[in-house]
């Protein structure tokens, strides 16, 4: 077992493993790749589109929270067919389960985008 790292080693640290999860999620992960595309798209016409400064937070926002949500679902999957790649039940609810969240993250940014562009 590695000894714990302290201050700025582990921020470092931390910093690496989240740049390399982001590259093997955007390597291995279809709607990964998706969203993150998604996001280059929203992201900067949220900045255009938006009136104020809050406006902006409000239609950045969850598109930020889709790619959290989705690069968990990832994790969840990944973890999953590490523990057995046979088809399970209990495995099958997990990653359904996880899915709904991707869709009530993508839910929320439609919902989100509509009050605030109509308003």
């Amino acid at each position: 077992m590695k000894p714990p790292q302290h201050g700025l080693m582990r921020i470092v640290r931390a910093t690496r493993n989240s740049l390399r999860g982001f590259r093997f999620a955007l390597q291995s992960e279809a709607a990964v790749r998706q969203d993150c595309l998604l996001a280059l798209v929203l992201i900067p016409l949220a900045l255009w589109l938006g009136q104020s400064g809050v406006e902006r937070a409000l239609l950045i926002l969850p598109v930020l929270i889709l790619l959290i949500v989705e690069f968990l679902n990832s994790a969840i999957e990944a973890t999953i067919d590490r523990i057995s790649p046979d088809l399970h039940e209990l495995s099958g609810k997990a990653k359904d389960i996880a899915s709904t969240a991707v869709m009530f993250s993508l839910i929320t940014i439609a919902v989100t985008w509509l009050l605030v562009l109509l308003n």
